[in-house]
């Protein structure tokens, strides 16, 4: 079940802004590998092959498989946080499930306690819930994922996770010439559909068969339709034309398995409908151990010894300017990391690991398991009212300060969707983020929000990394808290999110340069607060400087942006800090730079 294997001569040692732990597998793609974040999340980094990243045709398939597969909720499948399509080798990081395969777990392969042979009903009816969920999340952002089998479900303490769905498809891109040379077959024989078999387009109703085939293979021990040792050819013909062999099934599950395998694939029943007919909650209710209790107690030590994991030496991120790939062990080592960067950190949570693992000993444990599940009965929204609007503050590091701001934009939503949309800004980087609501908890009317962040936009790219989870609190005086691997940042209400730019602000402004060779203009367009409002062009001798800036707020006679993000550096070039904007009775235009010892700017409104 570990699968953690130590990195190999030629593996790399960072992808992206992540240090590579160890290897977890290689596959038809490319290697996978266990990495940390620099928040301390644990993560799978699939780094794609080198001949497959030279076909420009599996490069724009895996774009868009990647860009739809960040549509997809986290709550039954790998969620993905990161990746870089534009790399010279592309790559994606996934949230790193921890816990063995469905195969692996029925096989016995690794001799766990609890493990080898058939699942009992009440698991069997949970593995059927989740992977319907699952599937219905991955079909509502428009993937099929055309190769559901037990190597790609893994089991959880509370539950099954579905994943490599849909960018697997990305190897239809490079057709049977490329498919051959890397020895890849699109979808595994023993679990393929009755149209994948006969060659035809594969739907919906074809991933439903396969979860069919699944829960017969967990239901009895055996594939349903035989192993590929006793001929390829012959599983394929029995996929399409016989029934499946089920002796053993349970009688409370098997009627289920018949209706997921009907050859016609308009009779098969939808993922909602699966879901629909096992109810809210099969096999006990959510904090209830689903498998049986010696498994989970082997999955809660696996947990705990994953996070005991120690990043390997050299444990920071190198200079974070661009996303890269860097050389592996015995090449010249990478550049120091920035002033100020943070080190790479243990992921807090074992708590409610360990909590799992004593739960199905049969002791009395006060602490939830895993919240956040699709299966709470949440009410239209959990976010509480006075959370909602536009809210921002400087970032501190172990209390102090970082020059950076942190902004969130909170609407309603509930658990799995996200509420949040957060920017980071630093003196020389943008970073802009999806937060999806984990859970709600805190007590005595003082609830407190997780989240779990997605990025959406790096400036520079590649320089951004998920966050991981993180929270918001209510602070002193009607703020908001936020924490998250050892930063801080005390946020203000800046405003509802529909707040604009005044009208008397809007246009270009110009000023001579500091030395008087150059120029500064500074153009304000229109635009929600959270929204970029303000581009400034410095030009001298130097050459041409370009920067940009967000909308805070609007008030008490100011308008307050920043800090700046460089786009386009020339020699001298710097971003500036966080600033407030003033009209001046004289028609001109002030600025104010807030956290720094630069002298106020004033602009006239160019000609």
């Amino acid at each position: 079940m570990d699968g953690l294997r130590g990195l190999m001569a030629g593996d790399p040692q960072w992808i992206g802004d992540y240090r590579l732990l160890s290897r977890l597998g290689s596959g038809g793609m490319g290697r996978v590998f266990l990495a940390r974040s620099e928040g301390g999340r644990t993560v799978a980094v699939k780094l794609v092959k080198a001949e497959l990243a030279a076909e420009e045709e599996f490069r724009d398939r895996f774009r868009a498989e990647v860009a739809a597969a960040r549509r997809v909720g986290g709550r039954w499948t790998a969620p993905v946080l990161d990746a870089d399509t534009e790399a010279a080798v592309p790559w994606v990081a996934t949230g790193y499930i921890a816990g063995p395969t469905l195969g692996e777990v029925v096989s016995g392969l690794y001799g766990l306690p609890g493990s080898g042979g058939p699942l009992p009903e009440h698991s069997l009816r949970r593995l059927a819930y989740g992977l319907s969920c699952a599937l219905r999340d991955i079909h509502a952002a428009g993937i099929i994922h055309r190769d559901l089998k037990p190597s790609n479900v893994l089991l959880t303490i509370d539950g099954p996770r579905v994943i490599d769905f849909g960018i697997a498809r990305a190897l239809d891109a490079v057709g049977d010439r490329t498919r051959t040379r890397t020895g890849t077959v699109l979808g595994s024989p023993s679990f393929m559909s009755p149209e994948q078999v006969r060659g035809h387009r594969a739907g919906p109703p074809s991933d439903v068969f396969c979860v069919g085939s699944v829960l017969a293979y967990a239901a009895t021990g055996r594939q349903p339709f035989g192993s590929p040792d006793s001929g390829f050819h012959a599983v394929m013909f029995k996929i399409a034309q016989e029934e499946p062999e089920l002796t053993g099934t349970p009688d409370g599950i098997r009627g289920l398995i018949l209706d997921c395998l009907a050859k016609d694939p308009a009779a098969r029943p939808t993922p909602g409908e699966i879901a629909d007919r096992l109810g809210p909650v099969p096999g006990g209710s959510p904090a209830a151990p689903w498998l049986p209790a010696e498994l989970i107690a082997s999955l809660g030590q696996h947990a705990v010894r994953l996070l005991d994991t120690d990043t390997p030496p050299g444990g920071r991120s190198p200079a974070a300017t661009a996303t890269r790939v860097t050389p592996p062990p015995g090449s010249p080592p990478p550049p120091s990391p920035p002033a100020g960067a943070a080190p790479a950190r243990r992921r807090p949570g074992r708590l409610p690991l360990l909590a799992a693992a004593l739960a199905a000993a049969g002791a009395a444990v006060a602490v939830p398991l895993l919240s956040g599940g699709a299966d709470a009965g949440r009410s239209a929204s959990d976010i509480p009212a006075r959370y909602l609007g536009t809210w921002s503050g400087p970032v501190l590091r172990d209390g102090e300060p970082t020059g950076g701001q942190r902004r969130f934009v909170i609407t309603n939503g509930t658990v799995g969707e996200v509420v949040a949309n957060s920017t980071s800004l630093g003196t020389t980087y943008e970073c802009r983020s999806d937060g999806k609501l984990v859970s709600v908890t805190g007590h005595d009317g003082h609830p407190a929000l997780r989240l779990d962040t997605t990025v959406v936009r790096s400036v520079p790219a590649g320089r951004c990394a998920a966050l991981g989870e993180h929270t918001l609190r209510e602070g002193r005086d009607g703020t908001l808290v936020w924490a998250a691997a050892g930063r801080t940042a005390t946020l203000h209400r800046t405003g509802p999110a529909e707040e604009t730019v005044p009208d008397g602000y809007l246009g270009t402004w110009r000023r001579p340069d500091d030395d008087g060779r150059g120029s500064l203009r500074l153009t304000l367009r229109r635009a929600p607060a959270g929204s970029t409002v303000l581009t400034t062009v410095a030009e001298g001798r130097g050459g041409r400087c370009t920067a940009h800036a967000d909308f805070f707020a609007a008030r008490d006679g100011g308008l307050t942006v920043g800090p700046s993000v460089v786009d386009r550096p020339a020699p001298g070039c710097a971003p500036d800090s966080t600033s407030v904007l003033r009209l001046n009775g004289d028609g001109t235009l002030r600025r104010e730079f807030l956290g720094d010892d630069e002298q106020p700017r004033t602009y006239s409104r160019a000609e």
